[in-house]
């Protein structure tokens, strides 16, 4: 019987910090670097085009990473994935040509996507079921910090190391971290895999669901990182950073609290208040002449969306067995990603129109349709509940992977 004093960090988990944290270090490194090495070779529009590139190339990826997994195992798909993450970005210290960067920055999106969605499915199978909501909080805090750091870093080490040294590091931390995966469990192909492919999971509400509300606040993260500092351009030269390092800081904050909250009272629970926290929060940032109200604001959807992350894709893992982790990782990853894309793209033609105000209030009020699939999943099935399939399907191979759990 599991209970919450049930381990949850184990040497395994530990191991798969490291490749968490490369991931984290890979991919938000350069991701400003990259259009300013773009610029600094004459074309600008490079390099916002190669960081679409990547984006694009991450959302296909997550969308194919389950059959990929299927065949070749936890270990293989998190290996490739390193190995494209990081490898790829060496090539720029050859040449700072469109097509080379273009392809780079494609390269990197697949690895990144096979890194995220395999990665995740594997460290949800380290998680104890009753300690999941936590655990994934915990995972949540490994990488969003080194990739809160990782960004500005990248920018400040392209001015004064110059670009090679930025793109070295990009390409030794995800290389580094794949010693560490023989040491991780593997999980061979299986036939219950087919049943839980990506197409047969996007047709199941239990899961599309949590899936939807969260990605209506990933659009509003969409639409706050892009047009909050624009909005704020006349305001005092603080508070926009301000608001975007509150943003993320309460997001961590709020995932920590569903995770510990979640376990225990049912993480459907927390769909209500999380979303009701992130059109709160955007609302109060439509008031842009503010600086109180928009700092509130910006703390405020932190939090909600933090606890929309968490509870989101705890609920999703609980809801199918381990053979359809893979899955739910990139219906949740794509979801995110798409999310953040459509907000930030849907809305440039309402701030041209309206201006920054009315976009976010508008924003705010296009999110409350959700609150109903929030309250259904509330008087819906039990979240806490595992599918049928209990059979473990993570076994150890033929690699290294009998690591002892720490107590």
């Amino acid at each position: 019987m599991t209970t919450y004093t049930t381990p949850l960090v184990t040497r395994q988990l530990l191991l798969r910090f490291v490749s968490v944290v490369a991931s984290a270090i890979g991919f938000y490194l350069p991701l400003a670097a990259v259009p300013m090495y773009a610029a600094a070779a004459g074309s600008a529009t490079a390099g916002g085009l190669a960081n679409g590139s990547l984006l694009v190339a991450t959302v296909a990826g997550e969308l194919a990473t389950p059959r990929f997994v299927a065949r070749v195992g936890y270990r293989w798909a998190l290996s490739v994935g390193l190995v494209l993450l990081g490898a790829p970005a060496l090539v720029l210290l050859a040449t700072a040509s469109f097509p080379a960067i273009f392809a780079v920055n494609a390269a990197r999106g697949l690895g990144f996507a096979v890194t995220v969605t395999a990665g995740g499915a594997l460290t949800a199978s380290l998680i104890p079921d009753s300690r999941r909501g936590e655990g994934l909080a915990l995972v949540g805090l490994v990488g969003g910090v080194p990739s809160l750091l990782a960004l500005p870093f990248g920018a400040w080490a392209a001015v004064h190391w110059g670009f090679g040294p930025v793109f070295v590091l990009t390409a030794a931390a995800p290389l580094l971290a794949v010693a560490t995966v023989p040491w991780l469990p593997g999980r061979p192909a299986t036939a219950a895999e087919a049943h839980h492919g990506v197409l047969s999971s996007l047709r199941r509400g239990a899961l599309m669901r949590p899936a939807t509300i969260f990605a209506t606040s990933a659009a509003a993260a969409g639409v706050v990182v892009t047009y909050l500092p624009l909005a704020l351009v006349d305001h005092a030269g603080w508070v926009a950073p301000l608001a975007l390092l509150l943003q993320p800081t309460t997001a961590t904050a709020g995932r920590w609290v569903a995770g510990r909250v979640g376990d225990r009272r049912g993480q459907s629970r927390l769909l209500l208040p999380g979303l009701a926290l992130s059109i709160g929060g955007v609302v109060a940032m439509a008031v842009v002449g503010s600086d109180a109200l928009v700092l509130a604001g910006a703390a405020t959807f932190g939090a909600g969306f933090g606890v929309l992350q968490n509870a989101s894709l705890s609920l999703m893992y609980a809801r199918v067995p381990q053979s359809g982790f893979s899955a739910v990782s990139a219906i949740w990853n794509a979801g995110y990603d798409l999310g953040m894309a459509v907000g930030a793209a849907g809305v440039a033609a309402l701030v041209a129109t309206v201006g920054f105000g009315p976009a976010f209030l508008v924003t705010g009020l296009a999110m409350v349709p959700a609150l109903w699939l929030a309250r259904r999943e509330l008087a819906g099935e039990p979240d806490r509940s595992v599918a049928p399939d209990v059979t473990p399907d993570v076994t150890p191979d033929l690699a290294p992977s009998a690591v002892p759990a720490a107590a």
